[in-house]
């Protein structure tokens, strides 16, 4: 029988995680070939490989252990691919040629598969001297459009869009703009953005006390710290972005307090990192390790607990060791401190499993006593280790003990660390789950509430038809295996009807036992009030939380997939419809008219001796004007096979009808490694881009787009099908409209496409 508990996980496998080799063939016949793989490639750095390969098989077989993707795919397979999914890069220099250094480097790791967290903090704010040019600073926002355009264009390993994260301080004289830039839906769509918060900052706005913007010596401007952070909860509150991240209590925590200090985070937050910081990651199922669900006893098995997180430890050190890094100075940070960030997934299943409300005080005590347990297995497990291997290079007994997370630690554990040392610096933490969480059966993901119980993904087959399955949560499925059709229990609730403080408070405890941070996403109601949402960020704060991020659906950023509340549904239990509109695109392309209106536009690329000319002419269909073809000339013969072909390909898609802004946003994101050029006042990445600007302006002028970076005003040629239910955005992977705020971003249910995993 197949290992797979719902269609969708062996979809996942065959997508992401299943090896198939160069010609074509599948190195990886079934999932257990998968779980050798990667057991036998982590295990041959061990003395006796043959036995470590076994164990570490047993801790992969039936899903238990859930290496973060990079480690599912790239393991075992000869591929120059890293196996790290967290990265900060390097300390940004203040200089023009280090600022592209830098953009070389982020690119290299993009390449690579990595994700990757920068600080814009060190560069001089749009305005100030620059000494020796005569002339004014750009500022740190002109930069980061640079690296977005950059990361557009780089299809990093395992066909996944580089994913940034940007940081800035709270006391940078750019912050404002900084924290208004995703108001333009155009632009940094690359990145996530968090605003790094002091501890002096919030007691200023607790105290209603000034506050100073300032750049290395020099104070820019005074401002009051609750206008402050007004700004920065109402531009969380309209457009989900930026985050905060309490930057003090990160390095407070910190167990390299002595040694490093941290100013950023990998894009989905739960790793803060110092320069060339670099983590892996992996998962315990907890789901997977109830005794006894729904039962009387039930409970987790706890010696199968300490047993798996001792494998795991041991399996992710290792993957130290075999990785390829992008970069030398990345595997140099990762060998000195051998940082790991083990966590949790399926644990709103589990507590469901133990007939516990996820949000109540009762699972909140049980998820800290679980990441409690996890911790301290953990860190006696690296104590195990180093006394095997040594312990991690910059390793100082008396340092160690003294920072950090270690001031908390059981005395036992301290005792073994003050004997013996201790291989990994930091060792745990919880990542974004999305896409292992479905191919682990569709378990709870991270130590996120249950989205929804149950919904309808549609499947497209190879004759070009769509299929109906639905998809049910593990916990869910196996009540349904034990007690047929009985009602769902009060306690089964899920995302849309948990308060944002019980999302706060299950934050809160699973982070006192976690020595890095938390990806978790804190879901509002869309009609929250604004004081209330500020009062969310304060209990984060007030609770111990590193970070805090929000979401709130709203017309900006799109609604979360609806849950059905029809009688029959049982307490707790919704589907989520992933059918809400449906757009039927032609199957013909249109025929061309005799005559059609259009226009031509010049466009004159700096440092080319001639100017290209771009024609668009548009068919009008129930009275509407929609594109039909392009025509792009130049008098470079060297532009000469670029423009034929560019021409044939996007009149071709326009002929075909439906949505056909995305050639615009293709276009767009085009970005040429020589460097691009200042249009207009705005950075434009490649003369490819600038021809997509065009087409973009002339679709806005004939009301075919509502705006610039703005979707479909109307589509006459299609078939719209409304069904009377709420939908989210379509998937850019799959394109069904099953896209769900999930840790901090946007991850399909249907094929698991994430920006951030």
């Amino acid at each position: 029988m197949s290992r797979f508990a719902a269609p969708i996980a062996e979809q996942i496998w065959n997508m992401k995680y299943r090896f198939i080799d160069p010609d074509g063939a599948s190195a990886d016949a079934t999932v257990e070939d998968s779980w050798r793989r990667v057991a036998r490639a982590l295990a041959a750095v061990e003395a006796d490989p043959d036995a470590w390969e076994e164990r570490f098989y047993s801790a992969l077989e039936d899903f238990k252990f859930l290496p973060a993707g990079r480690i599912a795919a790239g393991a075992g397979t000869g591929r120059r691919v890293t196996l790290f999914n967290c990265f900060v890069m390097g300390t940004i220099p203040d200089d023009m040629g280090g600022i592209f250094d830098n953009l070389r480097e982020a690119a290299l790791t993009m390449q690579q598969g990595g994700g990757i967290g920068y600080d814009f903090s060190t560069i001089r704010p749009r305005g100030a001297d620059v000494k020796g040019v005569g002339a004014d600073a750009s500022g740190p926002l002109s930069f980061m459009d640079v690296w977005d355009a950059m990361c557009r264009t780089i299809m990093s390993a395992g066909s996944r869009r580089g994913a940034m994260m940007a940081t800035m301080r709270c006391d940078h004289p750019d912050i404002e703009d900084f924290i208004a830039a995703k108001a333009d839906p155009a632009r940094l769509r690359m990145f996530n953005l968090s605003v790094l918060v002091t501890d002096d900052f919030m007691r200023a706005v607790e105290e209603g006390a000034s506050w100073d913007l300032s750049f290395g010596d020099k104070v820019y401007r005074t401002v009051e710290a609750r206008d402050l952070w007004n700004r920065i909860m109402q531009a969380t509150y309209d457009f989900a972005e930026p985050g905060v991240i309490f930057i003090d209590r990160i390095n407070q925590a910190n167990n390299l307090n002595y040694c490093e200090e941290i100013a950023a985070t990998n894009p989905c937050g739960e790793q803060p990192l110092p320069p060339y910081g670099a983590c892996l990651l992996g998962s315990i199922n907890l789901a997977r390790l109830v005794i006894d669900p729904f039962g009387p006893r039930a409970r987790v098995d706890a010696a199968a607990l300490k047993d798996l997180v001792r494998v795991a430890v041991r399996m992710m050190d290792n993957v130290v060791d075999v990785s390829q890094f992008p970069l030398p100075q990345q595997a140099e940070e990762a060998r000195a401190k051998r940082r790991i960030g083990l966590g949790v997934t399926g644990l709103a299943d589990a507590l469901l499993m133990l007939g516990l409300r996820y949000g109540s005080d009762e699972a909140a005590r049980q998820t800290e006593i679980w990441m409690h347990k996890i911790a301290v297995a953990a860190y006696l497990a690296s104590v195990g280790l180093a006394r095997e291997k040594g312990a991690f290079p910059l390793f100082d007994a008396e340092k160690f003990l003294a920072s950090g997370n270690m001031r908390e630690m059981d005395e036992s554990v301290r005792d073994a660390i003050a004997r013996h040392g201790i291989r990994n610096a930091l060792l745990t933490s919880v990542a974004p789950t999305g896409t292992i969480s479905l191919y682990a059966g569709n378990v709870s993901s991270g130590i996120e509430p249950v989205f929804a119980y149950s919904y309808t993904r549609k499947v497209l087959q190879k004759d070009g038809s769509r299929t109906e399955e639905e998809v049910v949560d593990y916990a869910v499925a196996l009540w349904r295996e034990r007690f047929g059709d009985a009602p769902l229990p009060d306690h089964f609730v899920n995302a849309q009807t948990l308060t944002p403080s019980e999302h706060v408070k299950m934050q809160a405890a699973a982070q006192k036992w976690v020595d890095s941070s938390i990806s978790k996403t804190i879901n509002c109601p869309e009609d929250i009030g604004f004081e209330a949402f500020k009062d969310v960020y304060i209990q984060a704060w007030q609770e111990g939380c590193k970070g805090c991020t929000t979401y709130r659906p709203n017309d900006v950023t799109g609604s979360v997939l609806s849950v059905s509340e029809t009688a029959d549904v049982a307490p707790g239990e919704g589907a989520a419809q992933g059918e809400g509109g449906e757009v039927v695109y032609m199957a013909e392309p249109l025929d061309r008219p005799a005559e059609l209106e259009g226009a031509t536009y010049k466009l004159k690329w700096p440092d080319s001796n001639h100017a290209i000319y771009i024609t668009v002419n548009d068919i009008v269909l129930a009275g509407r004007r929609r594109p039909f073809e392009v025509f792009i000339n130049s008098k470079n013969m060297e532009h000469f096979a670029w423009t034929v072909a560019l021409t044939r390909m996007i009149s071709a898609v326009f002929r075909r009808g439906g949505d056909v802004s995305f050639v615009v946003e293709e276009l767009k994101a085009v970005f040429d490694p020589r460097g691009g050029a200042w249009m207009q006042g705005k950075y434009v990445p490649s003369i490819l881009a600038a021809i997509g600007g065009i087409l973009e302006q002339h679709m806005v002028r004939t009301g075919f787009l509502a705006g610039e970076g703005m979707g479909l005003k109307a589509d006459p040629t299609a078939e719209v099908v409304n069904l009377g239910a709420p939908r989210g955005p379509a998937c850019p992977n799959c394109g069904q409209y099953d896209m769900r705020m999930i840790e901090g971003c946007m991850t399909c249910a249907s094929c698991g496409h994430s920006k951030c995993s």
